[in-house]
């Protein structure tokens, strides 16, 4: 919805949205609606996160719920690699999901999940991750295919350039370490064959315990081969606006990306639960409507077409 707002000797569009993690009702101006910048007047969500479970959403459920709507069905079971909490806790409320971090409890490491992780997993969720994971980045895609369910699915953003290939800053990582040297990081690596690589001009992304070291910049045609290599059916680009939800994409990569072993299918608990949802629902809306016929302006407004 897109309203005008009187602001001096000119006007100033706006938007009107609802966060889609936390429901909240929001008004901003389109300028401020980048990946990056904290949007919501809430949570503080982001177009990134915000597009990243709408994402979620469509691929789960098939449609564009709020993170407050999505049904409660703790026989879906997922897991996130250092998601963001202003979505984190919201959702292991609804879903059998848990989310990891690369450092602290509960660990997961995408780069070696190990035998207990695979073929465990609905749904994996990853966003800003997989840029910064040691080569090859082969490997990682790898390793989330095999952690997921036979119709399980990805959904993840990281950034990436519409360049033909990708930009691999380290191909030869193999042992290697930070050094402040003149006052700048350098990165130390001795190759396998025992060669020793200094690099500086060094790119750190900020994440929620500091700072991450760039490993690597993907492009949009690396990404969907090496999803494809990794034994992923299909392969999907949120490029849509949904201003709905305030995400309004102000540029034309680093998009949330999907990814499905299968077409997805719902199991029968799964299946159990919403029923039983959308059954207490509907008793709880028919006891209040037989409520509500007793009393004498209700049936009136009712008769009149007003109601």
């Amino acid at each position: 919805m897109l309203t005008r707002v009187y602001v001096g000797p000119c006007y100033s569009p706006m938007m009107e949205f609802t966060c889609n993690l936390c429901g909240q009702p929001n008004r901003s101006a389109n300028r401020e609606l980048d990946r990056e910048t904290p949007s919501c007047s809430s949570c503080g969500s982001n177009v990134r996160t915000r597009g990243l479970l709408q994402a979620f959403s469509r691929e789960l459920f098939g449609a564009n719920l709020t993170l407050p709507d999505f049904p409660r069905v703790k026989s879906l079971r997922g897991i996130g690699t250092s998601d963001s909490s202003q979505y984190a806790d919201r959702l292991a409320s609804k879903l059998d999901y848990r989310n990891t971090f690369h450092d602290r409890e509960p660990r997961f490491d995408i780069a070696d999940p190990g035998n207990d992780h695979s073929g465990k997993y609905d749904f994996l969720l990853s966003s800003e991750v997989f840029e910064h994971v040691v080569p090859p980045a082969a490997a990682a895609f790898q390793n989330a295919f095999q952690v997921l369910k036979p119709t399980g699915f990805l959904v993840f953003t990281v950034p990436y350039s519409l360049e033909l290939s990708m930009a691999e800053h380290f191909p030869d990582l193999h042992e290697f370490g930070l050094a402040r040297l003149g006052g700048r990081v350098h990165l130390i690596n001795r190759t396998r064959e025992g060669a020793v690589q200094v690099f500086d001009n060094l790119v750190f992304h900020k994440d929620g315990s500091g700072t991450a070291l760039e490993m690597r910049e993907f492009s949009e045609t690396s990404l969907k081969q090496l999803l494809t290599a990794a034994g992923f059916e299909s392969v999907r680009i949120y490029s849509d606006d949904y201003p709905p939800f305030g995400i309004v994409h102000s540029e034309s990569c680093s998009l949330p990306i999907a990814a499905r072993r299968a077409p997805f299918a719902w199991g029968v608990e799964a299946a159990r639960e919403v029923v039983e949802q959308y059954r207490d629902i509907k008793r709880k809306h028919d006891g209040e409507m037989q409520r509500l016929c007793g009393k004498f302006w209700f049936r009136m407004g009712h008769r009149l077409g007003l109601l």
